[in-house]
């Protein structure tokens, strides 16, 4: 896990656990990129549904 929190955001879990700004920042990347996922799905399925 560590190892992917500091791939992922370029900081490791210790950092994230102490500190509520770093943390709140990491959270919103993720909800941004699980909703970029999301819409990029939704334009696949129209693709191969269309």
């Amino acid at each position: 896990m560590e190892k992917a929190m500091h791939q992922n955001h370029g900081i490791g879990y210790a950092e994230y656990n102490q500190c509520l700004h770093t943390r709140l920042q990491v959270e919103e990347d993720r909800e941004k990129n699980h909703r970029e996922s999301l819409q990029l799905i939704d334009q696949l399925q129209r693709q191969v549904h269309g």
